[in-house]
């Protein structure tokens, strides 16, 4: 029984609206979440005892159930009785709480992984499946690419890919931003006003497939100026009115990304991580030497990565 190495992609949010309550307690959602090329790498192999044993080198990554990855494979343990144990390695590159869904990214792997490594042969969907019963986020981590999420984040709905555009990312290391609390904060403030009827959500679903969003981002990666202003305008996340009025840092780096010449700047997910879109290396760079020079804080990493078409791969 072999050993397999993963890589596992970062992700972020070009749009999250919140659209009302679910009967489960979650929010029911419109997105479109695309992968980057910002990702970690897993090594997976069997033991010959009955166990998971987790390593990372994050000081903030936990290495027991506390572990979304730790928890995906629990899970394939309770569903399969696997013939192994499993040892997982997690090389950390994705900054910890940071709204990229790096903890998802990880149990998507981990859930690939163990597939492979057991020859139970899964479909994609059949892991997807499972990894929604985890998280909200990792039935996309295992998909990738470009897709409009709506439920609770789990219904994907694949859209045409748009890889040449690369990402400038800044985070505070320090800096996390509770999930939970971000959409309870969204659910205090602002629950009255995003109840809406099934029409109006259809439309706005039927809206989002045309992809007017995706039509702006494509005449901006083939370098057509007509797209930059369509997309500034096009991306959107609620939880920024929450997030950035609590969380002044966030909302400070934010107003710099969007000062400088970028093609859109967006918090991702709940947060704090911004980022900005740009048409070129080249520009990214930019926009990246600005940022830093503007922040000379040596708690803020500023990462570039591209746009990609794939969620985990096997490496």
């Amino acid at each position: 029984m072999r050993a397999y190495s993963l890589i596992a992609p970062a992700k972020i949010n070009l749009y999250l609206e919140i659209v009302g309550d679910r009967p489960d307690g979650y929010h029911e959602l419109i997105m479109i979440l695309q992968s980057i090329s910002l990702a970690d790498r897993l090594y997976l192999r069997p033991l010959s005892v009955d166990k998971i044993r987790l390593h990372c080198d994050h000081p903030k990554v936990p290495r027991d159930h506390t572990n979304l990855a730790y928890r995906a494979a629990e899970l394939m343990f309770q569903k399969f009785s696997g013939p192994t144990g499993v040892e997982i390695i997690i090389d950390k590159q994705i900054p910890v709480g940071a709204g990229l869904a790096g903890g998802s990214a990880d149990a998507a792997a981990v859930l690939a992984g163990i597939d492979l490594m057991w020859d139970l042969g899964l479909t994609q969907g059949e892991l997807q499946e499972l990894g929604a019963q985890l998280g909200s986020d990792i039935p996309f981590c295992l998909q990738g690419g470009m897709a409009l999420a709506l439920g609770r984040g789990e219904v994907l709905s694949p859209l045409p890919d748009v890889d040449r555009l690369f990402v400038v990312l800044g985070k505070y290391r320090s800096l996390s931003v509770s999930t939970p609390w971000a959409y309870n904060q969204y659910r205090t403030q602002f629950g009255h006003t995003y109840r809406q009827d099934q029409a109006a959500r259809d439309m706005r679903h039927q809206q989002f497939s045309s992809g007017a969003l995706l039509k702006a981002l494509t005449q901006l990666a083939k370098g057509t100026n007509q797209g930059d202003g369509k997309v500034s305008q096009s991306l959107h996340n609620d939880l920024e009115q929450v997030v950035l009025p609590a969380y002044p840092q966030v909302q400070q780096l934010r107003e710099q990304f969007q000062r400088l010449e970028g093609s859109g700047t967006l918090m991702s997910g709940s947060g704090p991580t911004v980022f900005a879109l740009a048409e070129s290396q080249l520009a990214a760079e930019r926009i990246r030497d600005a940022v830093q020079a503007a922040f000379p804080d040596p708690d803020l990493g500023v990462w570039i990565a591209r746009f990609c078409r794939n969620g985990v791969q096997v490496v």
